[in-house]
């Protein structure tokens, strides 16, 4: 019971879990689970053969030029989207370096996929995260990386291989972004798959069904090798970097600048400040002494005014003083003088 209750856990865990393809194998891309050990259908074989065979080189198309790690593919396009109508909606993820919708051969018509090159991989990663599922011209498209020269072992869809496809043709593909592997509910023939060169399930190390596989990067070792298309990224940014840090030294010495005037102006502003309130006392103290002085003049004016009067009275006290001293002195030197009363009074006796 314990081991038939681990097992029933197992499968409902791996019920939304998935697992994506790190490389092509006709015969696991025809299963559901990846652990298929023999062709279901003649497309499937016709691949195996190709690449037994080693019938496709995905090098060998004159027309895929560009940087792989750059390039994005684009499906289910509308047959009415043009290059123009593409290179506008691409341009809102990164700038477009290279475009080209797939045409017929014969009749010029579009066949609904094609082949975007950005300037840089991190704008083809942005867009790779955020164009999927994008609606353009009335149709729902699908994105990924170019697995034509980043997948080893890759077979395209005209030779029976590819990834996705449709219901109705029955000719399905899985380990691809919109059909990822599921997680086998059955027993792994691990021996098999090793005999076929097929990689196994990656047990304990499932995915959600809402994660999106990583595009692959760009390896350390292609960038020791001196590609030209490497050392041009590496040189436009250093560039860049050194733009940014002239750019930064500008910055600063313009801050520093207008600190500096800021500086000047403060100052000139506290000077000014204090200026105006020293004038302000100083005119302060003038109407304070000017409203003195005319206070002085009005008391000036009134005493003017007045001194007729005082003038007078000061005669007055004068004269009446002189009458005082006068009287004073006669009296004080009575003896001396003549009085007609004490004559009498003398010749009587």
């Amino acid at each position: 019971m314990g081991r038939e209750e681990q097992s029933q856990r197992r499968s409902t865990a791996n019920l939304n879990s998935v697992f994506y393809a790190s490389s092509y194998h006709p015969i696991q891309a025809g299963s559901i689970d990846g652990t298929d050990i023999l062709p279901h259908d003649n497309a499937v074989y016709r691949a195996l053969l190709c690449s037994n065979a080693c019938l496709y080189d995905p090098f060998g198309d004159p027309k895929s030029i560009g940087d792989p790690y750059c390039t994005l593919f684009v499906a289910h396009l509308s047959h009415f989207t043009t290059e123009h109508t593409l290179r506008q909606e691409m341009n809102k993820y990164g700038r477009v370096k290279n475009l080209r919708i797939v045409r017929h051969i014969v009749t010029g018509a579009s066949r609904g996929y094609a082949f975007v090159e950005f300037e840089t991989d991190r704008d083809m990663r942005r867009a790779y995260q955020d164009a999927h599922h994008k609606i353009i011209d009335d149709s729902e498209i699908i994105v990924d990386y170019n697995r034509q020269r980043l997948m080893t072992g890759w077979i395209p869809r005209r030779l029976g291989g590819g990834l996705g496809g449709k219901k109705e043709s029955g000719q399905l593909r899985f380990g691809g972004r919109e059909r990822p592997f599921r997680a086998p509910l059955r027993q792994i023939p691990w021996d098999e798959l090793k005999r076929l060169g097929i990689p196994p399930p990656p047990e304990g190390k499932y995915m959600s069904c809402f994660q999106a596989p990583s595009p692959p990067r760009r390896e350390r070792s292609l960038e020791d090798a001196g590609d030209p298309s490497h050392k041009q990224d590496k040189e436009s940014k250093h560039s860049h970097r050194q733009e940014r840090s002239i750019s930064r030294e500008h910055s600063s010495r313009r801050r520093e600048r207008s600190m500096d005037k800021e500086d000047l102006r403060t100052r000139g502003r506290k000077r000014g400040d204090r200026r105006s309130a020293s004038h302000d006392h100083s005119s302060g103290k003038s109407s304070m002494d000017r409203s003195r002085h005319s206070r002085k003049r009005r008391s000036r004016d009134r005493h003017d005014m007045r001194s007729p009067s005082l003038d007078h009275s000061s005669d007055e006290t004068s004269t009446y003083r002189e009458k005082r001293r006068r009287a004073h002195n006669a009296e004080s030197h009575g003896d001396d003088r003549w009085s007609p009363s004490r004559n009498d009074s003398f010749g009587n006796s």
